[in-house]
C-alpha cells in the first residue's frame, strides 16, 4: 500500500463527542452510531476509493467502530469512534503508517465565513429552522455561521463550541467541498461558542505551521 501516492486532506481527532454533536452524527449516520463522549477521528484522503483500505486497516488493527464513510470524485472521508481515546489514536497512526504519511501532511484550514447574526427576526429564524438538521432557531436568537475548507475540520470546531457554551446545534456539515457550522442561542453564549470554534481551527493551523502536529500522540 505504501507504493501508492496519497494526499491527506483532513485529519482531526476529537477527545469527547459532546452530546448534541454525537446525536447529530447519529441522526445522519451511515454505519455505527457514536455514543455521547466517545472519542472520534475524521480522516479524508485521496484517491477517494483508497479510504476503504484505510477503513480495513483501522478495523482490523483496533477495536474502533466505523461511523461514517463518504466517497466523492477526488476524496474519501471516514469517521471512526470508540470510548477509549487510545484505540482511536492507534487507528489513526495505523492509517497514516499504511499511507506513508504523517500528521503534518494534512491540509491547512481556510476559514471562509465567520459571522454572528444578532437577534434574528422571525422570518429569518424560520428560514434557519427549515434548513436545520438539528435544533430549531427561535426569533430573538443570535446565530453563528462558520464556513471552512476542508469541511471535516468543522467537526472539532463544532465540538469545542459545544464544550464552551450553552448553545443549540443547528447544522454541522462536515463533508463536501466546503463545511458549514450553524449554531443559535443567547448572544453571550454564541460569542463564547464562536471564540472556541475559531480558536480550535487556528490551533490546528498553528500546529501545522510549526511542523509539530501531535493530535495522535
Amino acid at each position: 500500500m505504501s507504493d501508492q501516492k496519497f494526499e491527506l486532506r483532513t485529519l482531526v481527532f476529537i477527545d469527547q463527542l459532546q452530546p448534541q454533536f454525537a446525536q447529530y452524527i447519529a441522526k445522519e449516520n451511515r454505519v455505527y452510531d457514536p455514543q455521547e463522549f466517545d472519542s472520534a477521528l475524521f480522516i479524508e484522503i485521496a484517491p477517494a476509493m483508497e479510504i476503504h483500505s484505510m477503513i480495513d486497516m483501522a478495523l482490523k488493527s483496533t477495536s474502533v467502530r466505523l461511523g461514517s464513510v463518504v466517497t466523492e470524485r477526488q476524496f474519501g472521508m471516514m469517521q471512526i469512534q470508540h470510548p477509549n481515546q487510545g484505540e482511536v489514536k492507534e487507528a489513526g497512526r495505523a492509517i497514516l503508517e499504511a499511507a506513508g504519511l504523517t500528521e503534518n501532511d494534512r491540509a491547512k484550514i481556510t476559514i471562509l465565513t465567520n459571522k454572528v447574526i444578532r437577534g434574528v427576526e422571525q422570518d429569518h429564524a424560520i428560514y434557519f429552522t427549515g434548513n436545520s438538521k438539528g435544533n430549531m432557531v427561535l426569533a430573538g436568537d443570535s446565530v453563528l455561521i462558520i464556513e471552512a475548507t476542508p469541511a471535516a475540520y468543522l467537526s472539532i470546531a463544532t465540538n469545542e463550541a459545544l464544550k464552551a457554551a450553552d448553545v443549540q446545534l443547528n447544522m454541522a456539515q462536515v463533508t463536501g467541498a466546503t463545511g458549514r457550522l450553524i449554531m443559535s442561542g443567547k448572544e453571550t453564549m454564541i460569542d463564547y461558542a464562536a471564540e472556541a470554534a475559531i480558536t480550535a481551527l487556528n490551533k490546528l493551523n498553528d500546529m501545522l505551521a510549526s511542523g509539530n502536529s501531535t493530535q495522535l500522540s
